[in-house]
C-alpha cells in the first residue's frame, strides 16, 4: 500500500468493505472510527467529503452514484485531482504536489489529496 495517511487508509477501507445495506457515509463513519482514536479526527469533513463527492460521482469501484455530499468545494478539489492524474498516468505525486496542481492559491490541503491517491493507487478509481 506505499506511504498511505490514516485517511487515505480510511477511505480504502470504506471502499472495500462497501455494502449496499449499509449508506457510504455510515460505512466512512465506521471506517474513520477503526483508524483513528479522536472524534475531531473521526469527523473530519474535508476527507470524507472529497471521499463522499468521488463517490457521488460514481468514481469509486462497486459504490453507486448517489446523493452523498453537500459540499460543493471538497469533491470539486477530488473531481480536479482525478482529471490531473488521468492527464498524468505516469507520474507520482504525493498528496501536496497533487494539492498543487489544483492551483487554488494559498488555500491550505487537507488530506484531500490523500484520499484520492490512496483510492487511485490501490486501483479503485474508475478509469
Amino acid at each position: 500500500m506505499g506511504n498511505i495517511n490514516k485517511y487515505g487508509l480510511t477511505a480504502l477501507k470504506s471502499a472495500q468493505n462497501y455494502k449496499k445495506s449499509y449508506s457510504i457515509i455510515e460505512i466512512w463513519s465506521r471506517s474513520a472510527k477503526e483508524v483513528f482514536e479522536t472524534k475531531n479526527s473521526q469527523e473530519k469533513s474535508c476527507p470524507k467529503n472529497t471521499f463522499l463527492g468521488l463517490c457521488e460521482e460514481g468514481l469509486v469501484k462497486g459504490i453507486s452514484k448517489g446523493d452523498y455530499t453537500k459540499s460543493i468545494k471538497n469533491k470539486e478539489y477530488g473531481l480536479k485531482a482525478i482529471t490531473i492524474l488521468r492527464e498524468n498516468q505516469n507520474t507520482s505525486f504525493t498528496p501536496k504536489q497533487l494539492w498543487d496542481k489544483l492551483e487554488l492559491g494559498n488555500k491550505r490541503h487537507n488530506s484531500q489529496m490523500d484520499v484520492v491517491l490512496a483510492l487511485w493507487e490501490n486501483g479503485l478509481i474508475v478509469k
